[in-house]
């Protein structure tokens, strides 16, 4: 049975599907080199010549026959499109009713308000007066998603779009966790790359992860806990199921924020992958049909850490011979040859290394080493 994988960009969890020895089809907006070498893929951009939207992805998706469906991101903010997506397939993954329960941020806040999970204190349009404005607000975009859109509150009263989320300080960081409506199992916890100008983002732009999360040895075991508590309260209260992702903040006293909720595969768990050596894509599958992994992370904490950072472009760019990219650990190829507008990704570059800082320094000299090839030497 063909799978359709569907979304922004699949290739991660395309590699995934592959390895996990399952039939899939891909839709997508870039269509990167290196997943056109790996299953059959239909790209916006170069098949429709047509830019991304959720619309473009459902118009699109009505020549593939495939008989079920798998969404990423950010398809989790388009119910409507999910639901149209599942009309004449199977869909595996969390269906849009409960997509527009976990994506509405007062759903949201009103339970983690009753379940006692810390969440930052979220302001929706005509609450922005309860904001004190001897703290720092953040302004973010209703349906968002990568840190895009999010900048600091100057005071000016909210449309319907956006929302306030006052800023919590402390270590960006994403669990990953597979679900069966009831329970969950947390796989990994990753450090979020937020804004790093090495690797050509900034402000909160989201540019990658490291893997482990960077804790206290005597504080590992503590913070797991909270994080697994959290996941298997949103998995209950929501009827979580497949592969779902939170964004956290820890703070400096260790305290366990939720940021958002990510009910569909997310970017960090290619990490996983590497570093622990399961397969995620049949981890989802399974899950979705009710069974979940015997899996104890705090087991897996030490060892290697791995980091993949995203590439941006600092100015307009064309791509040299891209043929040994690959062997390079770098993914999300550009064929040779593609015009890559300022602010606009490159490529992904995974590392390795002995600890964090070995691991961080693997990749900034591989984004350095990308921009050199692409004659990306703007000063940052």
């Amino acid at each position: 049975m063909s799978i359709l994988v569907v979304g922004l960009s699949t290739r991660a969890i395309a590699e995934s599907a592959v390895r996990g020895g399952h039939q899939i089809v891909t839709l997508d907006y870039f269509g990167d080199r290196d997943q056109a070498a790996l299953t059959e893929n239909l790209s916006l951009k170069r098949h429709f010549q047509s830019p991304y939207s959720a619309g473009a992805l459902l118009q699109a998706s009505r020549q593939l026959s495939c008989q079920s469906v798998v969404y990423i991101s950010n398809l989790e903010n388009h119910p409507e499109v999910v639901d149209r997506l599942a009309q004449q397939r199977v869909l595996l993954g969390n269906p849009a009713a409960v997509l527009r329960r976990v994506r509405d941020w007062r759903a949201l806040r009103a339970f983690c308000r009753w379940s006692g999970i810390s969440f930052p204190t979220t302001l929706l349009q005509g609450e922005e007066t309860e904001a004190d404005r001897g703290e720092l607000w953040l302004i973010k975009p209703i349906r968002g998603g990568g840190g895009h859109g999010i900048r600091q509150w100057s005071g000016e009263p909210l449309d319907a779009a956006p929302f306030l989320q006052r800023f919590v300080p402390g270590q960006p960081a994403s669990a990953a966790f597979v679900a069966d409506g009831q329970r969950c199992v947390v796989l990994g916890l990753t450090e979020q790359l937020i804004g790093k100008h090495e690797l050509g983002a900034s402000g909160f732009a989201w540019c990658g992860n490291i893997l482990p999360l960077s804790l206290p040895v005597q504080q590992r075991a503590a913070v797991l806990r909270r994080v697994e508590l959290i996941a298997n309260r949103l998995t209950h209260n929501f009827g979580l199921r497949g592969a779902n992702g939170i964004d956290l903040v820890i703070s400096d006293h260790l305290d366990v924020h939720l940021i958002e909720v990510n009910p569909r595969y997310t970017a960090s768990m290619e990490l996983i992958e590497r570093a622990y050596g399961i397969n995620i894509f049949s981890l989802h599958l399974e899950a979705v049909a009710g069974q979940l992994p015997v899996w104890n992370l705090a087991n897996r904490i030490d060892g290697t850490w791995h980091g993949k950072g995203i590439v941006y472009a600092r100015q307009s760019v064309t791509t040299p011979n891209t043929d040994g990219w690959l062997n390079n650990n770098r993914r999300d190829i550009p064929f040779g040859g593609d015009v890559i507008d300022a602010g606009h990704p490159i490529c992904t570059v995974l590392a390795e290394g002995p600890d964090r800082a070995g691991c961080w320094k693997q990749l900034i000299d591989a984004a350095e080493s990308v921009r050199q090839e692409v004659g990306d030497r703007l000063e940052s």
